[in-house]
């Protein structure tokens, strides 16, 4: 199957602005400030010569979002909602075609629009909660009584039409907090339809109470831990797993004068994404631990290891590393059909060959 292949960037800055759309009395119709974080992501072709280097948007990124950095938004961007942020953004980045942008306010809220001004809006939620999975096979570390600090995204999709504010996160925030009440500091077992409360059957059981609520919801996102979690849209359930490994590597066809042809090294954070159908007994799709089990061989071949020396690897750029992570694990993780990879905070790339689902906020 063909794949899509992107490169990502992401930079921060810190500004005041008043937010005079919201209705009176809402607290960012005051002064205030956020510490910011843009978001960019780019199409790429194979064919292009050279392909497009990551570190390249994200220095272009950087020096935009520059004008931005201690300032009071208003002066710029008469209106400055996190939308209209990120129409601002793309347009001084016409240049780079971008798929999409996006603009954080907070790690806990954000907003990403496509070229078609169809825009993600999403929120982030905390609860502490224990949980036992009862269907797991014996011995299985899950199957005793533990807890997790969960964090739960909601995703709401609309089609801006040039306005300057989609869904309200304070509307995500309401619609959330019956909810909140009835989760935080329970054991999910306990509650009706939780018998077996895997990430996968919390998304649904939470997908299938908001969704009348709020119509615009179109992803349920439920973090287990920092480096695991499931996606759920009503149809189709979609899990992560990040994995990090510690690397060396020389580039050998950048420019003579190019740092990266000195050897030198990442903490990279690989994410791969796998879609499956649920299996009804387990309550998941694929176990969290089995993903990780099936690609401990090739992070054997990564960790600590010099990446410019790999079999098989012409260059470890970052496309090519991921093409070359793909096929290596087309046979062991036949479910996998996306996976992200950040040599270091700030920039990355992914290679996709399936349906996307929402992109994660970081």
């Amino acid at each position: 199957m063909n794949a899509r292949q992107y490169v990502t960037a992401a930079a921060p800055f810190e500004a005041a602005r008043q937010v005079e759309c919201l209705p009176e009395g809402h607290r960012a119709r005051r002064l205030h400030g956020h510490g910011f974080l843009a978001r960019i992501r780019a199409e790429v072709s194979s064919a292009a010569s050279p392909v497009p280097d990551a570190e390249e948007y994200a220095a272009r990124l950087t020096a935009e979002v520059a004008a931005l950095d201690y300032r009071l938004l208003n002066e710029i961007v008469p209106m400055p909602t996190d939308e209209n942020l990120v129409r601002w953004l793309r347009e001084r980045l016409h240049m780079l075609d971008l798929d999409r942008a996006g603009i954080q306010s907070t790690r806990d809220q954000g907003v990403d629009l496509d070229g078609r001004d169809h825009a993600h809006v999403w929120r982030r939620f905390r609860l502490e909660a224990a949980h036992q999975l009862p269907k797991v096979p014996p011995g299985h570390p899950c199957g005793r009584m533990h807890g997790h600090g969960f964090e739960i995204i909601l995703h709401a999709d609309q089609d801006l039409s040039g306005q300057d504010i989609g869904v309200d996160y304070d509307h995500l925030a309401a619609v959330w907090t019956p909810l909140h009440r009835q989760l935080h500091h329970q054991c999910l077992n306990d509650l009706p339809g939780l018998d077996n409360p895997t990430s996968e059957r919390l998304a649904a059981w939470l997908w299938e109470r908001l969704k009348p609520q709020l119509p615009p919801l179109s992803w349920v996102t439920v973090y287990e831990t920092t480096t695991a979690g499931c996606h759920y849209d009503g149809r189709q359930y979609r899990i992560w797993k990040e994995l990090r490994f510690e690397s060396a590597l020389r580039l050998r066809h950048v420019a003579s004068d190019d740092p990266r042809r000195r050897l030198h090294g990442h903490s990279y954070a690989a994410r791969l994404h796998l879609t499956a159908p649920l299996d009804e007994v387990r309550g998941w799709t694929v176990d969290y631990g089995e993903v990780k089990a099936r690609f401990e061989p090739l992070y054997r071949q990564l960790d600590h290891q010099r990446l410019d020396q790999l079999a098989g690897l012409a260059e470890p750029t970052l496309l090519e590393l991921l093409h070359w992570l793909r096929e290596r694990l087309a046979s062991s993780i036949p479910e996998l059909d996306r996976i992200d990879l950040d040599p270091t905070p700030g920039y990355g790339a992914m290679l996709c060959w399936g349906e996307e689902g929402p992109a994660l906020p970081g």
